[in-house]
């Protein structure tokens, strides 16, 4: 079964909704007057080894949610610990390795990565470099067929790379290729080139009101492989039929 490459070319902007991002709030308080968010009517869990990872700009912070929810339906959850996800993502992908590496001595078994937008991405990587360590992947608004976003998510990364290059420069390191496309040579970049391996599951959790990303960046080829929710791009950290979905998917695998 193929899989999509990631990531073509560089940033290309999209005339998405951003303006619908204020109402994320709504998702978060669905969550709250959901059973789903109390565990109820979800697949138990079996004590296994699940890491969040948090989008561009944010930290694990607004992943707590996420992450106690996972606990208290049967998960051992582990948050990132990359901390905030505005540098490097071949930096970010190294702290996330560690994090790995702490999951899989503690517990003995493989792990499931949950990454939110660009976290998603993280997630892809590593299970591409490290097939052996992870069982599953499932990415929430993550753009790895090509990154289409919003012009003021655009200036962002252009913040962050300028700022990434200008402390390589600082450390007198050669500055090759562009963080966030396709011409980098770092291991994150050329790694979301490659396929996923056979034996890591994957899914992908779109909406199509995200108002950063397009969402038509955010899907499989294989239809199988993709879940259509009414959210917002920030929203999908906390909407019910996210956390009911993710229930379900971590559930396959045993």
């Amino acid at each position: 079964m193929s899989t999509a490459r990631t990531v073509r070319g560089d940033f290309t902007p999209a005339a998405v909704p951003l303006w619908r991002e204020v109402l994320f709030g709504i998702d978060w308080v669905a969550l709250h007057a959901s059973p789903v968010y109390y565990g109820i009517g979800v697949p138990r869990g079996d004590g296994a080894p699940v890491i969040v990872i948090p989008g561009f700009l944010g930290s694990d912070d607004y992943l707590r949610e996420l992450y106690y929810w996972l606990r208290r339906i049967g998960y051992k959850p582990y948050y990132s610990r990359i901390g905030r996800n505005a540098d490097c993502p071949e930096l970010l992908t190294q702290r996330l390795f560690e994090t790995m590496d702490r999951a899989s001595q503690e517990t003995g078994r493989k792990l499931r990565l949950i990454g939110h937008s660009l976290g998603g991405l993280l997630g892809r990587s590593a299970a591409v470099q490290r097939p052996d360590q992870v069982a599953q992947v499932v990415s929430l608004a993550s753009p790895f067929r090509d990154i289409r976003a919003h012009p003021v998510v655009l200036a962002a990364a252009g913040l962050v790379r300028r700022r990434v290059h200008a402390r390589q420069r600082k450390e007198g390191a050669v500055v090759q290729g562009e963080c966030y496309t396709d011409a980098c040579p770092c291991s994150f970049a050329t790694s979301l080139r490659n396929e996923l391996p056979e034996s890591v599951r994957r899914a992908a959790i779109y909406t199509e009101t995200d108002g950063v990303v397009d969402w038509r960046s955010c899907v499989e080829e294989d239809e199988s492989l993709n879940i259509k929710v009414n959210s917002t791009h920030i929203g999908l950290a906390f909407n019910p039929q996210v956390y009911r979905r993710v229930a379900k998917l971590l559930a396959t695998v045993r």
